[in-house]
């Protein structure tokens, strides 16, 4: 855990959260056996997406803990029933505590293996009626190539899903993509760890890219 990132992300969601925006987070495992070779490891796919959904609720409590630090009122909410730590997932329960004002942190992703955090978020999303999902990453957008490896790459400012599809630009897993596409919900990736980014893309500054 780096308290500093945390507490970057905590100030950044405060910074919004003071503009009135409602906001619903969800939160990765860091992928800590998610396409490992199960033959390396003595692990089979199942057993390990469980223990990374598990490992989401961790690093949503780590958050939590900065985001309440920051003043800001929270709910963690797991789709894995651990009462002690955090409320189980109701769509209208998770509904009401945006209305109050809360965080709303969704852990535990799905609650089933096989499926990412992308397409949590992507479901949950679609559940709570969210206006837009913000995927926050450590590139400043979508690119026509991998600008980590591809010098040339330029990026695109909006972009269709069909576009997406068609140049095989990989913004998500196809499944939570196609979530987003059937049910119209625009997505915008933008660069997480640049201080302020996030109140720019909910002032409708042109950071990041949005598909839609």
């Amino acid at each position: 855990m780096d308290s500093d990132v945390i507490s970057q992300y905590a100030n950044e969601i405060k910074a919004v959260m003071d503009m009135g925006v409602e906001v619903a987070l969800v939160i990765g495992g860091g992928n800590i056996y998610r396409g490992m070779n199960e033959a390396q490891t003595g692990i089979e796919r199942a057993h390990g997406d469980y223990m990374g959904m598990l490992a989401t609720v961790i690093n949503g409590m780590a958050l939590q803990a900065g985001l309440e630090k920051a003043g800001v009122f929270t709910r963690l909410l797991s789709a894995i029933k651990m009462e002690q730590i955090a409320e189980p997932y109701i769509r209208r329960r998770a509904m009401r505590h945006l209305e109050k004002g809360r965080v709303v942190i969704f852990g535990a992703g799905t609650g089933n293996p096989y499926f990412t955090t992308d397409t949590a978020g992507s479901l949950r999303a679609i559940e709570i009626n969210a206006d837009i999902i913000l995927k926050g990453t450590r590139v400043d957008g979508v690119y026509t190539a991998d600008p980590e490896k591809d010098p040339t790459a330029t990026k695109y400012s909006t972009v269709t899903y069909q576009e997406c599809l068609a140049q095989n630009l990989r913004i998500m897993d196809m499944t939570a993509f196609t979530l987003c596409m059937e049910n119209h919900l625009p997505i915008l990736v933008f660069d997480m760890n640049k201080e302020g980014n996030l109140k720019r893309v909910v002032m409708g500054e042109d950071v990041g890219t949005l598909i839609k």
